[in-house]
């Protein structure tokens, strides 16, 4: 850590930050994720490196949006959260502070979550087993202003914009599952309710009553259960 300034311990505590502005350049870096081991290590990794310092570490939304309100330029964002999507917060995080980049960070390669996360505002997709140069490259690169996809996963994101790619054949192919439809579902898998997959893809709850409906019956399942459980059988969404 450079400047003086501390680093809040994972728990209670609410985030500390720099003032807004770092008068030296610096990239103020705050790191939300529920996983302990993943912050150290964060924190470690920053730690060693020029120009960029861990300011805040949050383990919810609570301490997310303290951190963002007291000033921070890059967020570094787990997608899989306890209780709340990171999908959700991004989106929330960026009305708090328009100029906030967010660089998503998690363990899922499904094509559906980079759509998403991007959708929600995220200038970036790194998975967890990404080295360290190629985080910290992740996190000037957005801070910048540029748009960073993770490897292999840039690849798998347009190939699902702009025609069926390996993951949307055989069953969605035969079910004729929409973009959206898809969206919805891998959205369900991770366990969100409709008003929560309602608030990250802005939409009504309706709307989003009427997509989940389509899918189970296009599926041909009886439940939300079971159509995630077929679509992760097909390779639809990651198990």
């Amino acid at each position: 850590m450079t400047g003086g300034h501390g680093t809040a311990a994972p728990g209670d505590e609410p985030p500390t930050s720099v003032p807004d502005g770092a008068p030296d350049g610096r990239i103020r870096v705050a790191v939300v994720d529920d996983h302990p081991v993943f912050r150290l290590g964060i924190a470690g990794l920053l730690a060693s490196l020029d120009g960029i310092e861990l300011v805040a570490q949050a383990d919810g939304p609570d301490q997310a949006r303290q951190a963002v309100d007291s000033g921070v330029d890059v967020v570094l964002m787990d997608l899989d959260l306890a209780g709340e999507s990171g999908i959700v917060l991004t989106r929330e995080l960026l009305g708090r502070d328009p100029d906030l980049r967010v660089l998503v960070v998690t363990m899922s390669e499904d094509d559906v979550s980079v759509l998403a996360a991007i959708r929600a505002g995220a200038r970036g997709y790194l998975l967890k087993s990404a080295p360290p140069e190629r985080v910290e490259h992740a996190i000037r690169a957005v801070a910048s202003g540029e748009l960073i996809l993770g490897s292999g996963v840039a690849e798998r994101a347009l190939s699902y914009v702009s025609s069926p790619g390996p993951s949307t054949t055989g069953l969605r192919a035969t079910a004729g599952l929409t973009d959206r439809e898809a969206e919805v579902l891998a959205l369900v898998a991770r366990g969100l309710d409709n008003a929560a997959i309602a608030r990250a893809l802005v939409l009504s709850d309706k709307t989003v009553r009427n997509h989940v409906s389509n899918v189970i019956t296009k599926l041909g399942v009886r439940d939300r259960a079971a159509a995630v459980a077929a679509a992760r059988d097909a390779g639809i969404v990651a198990s």
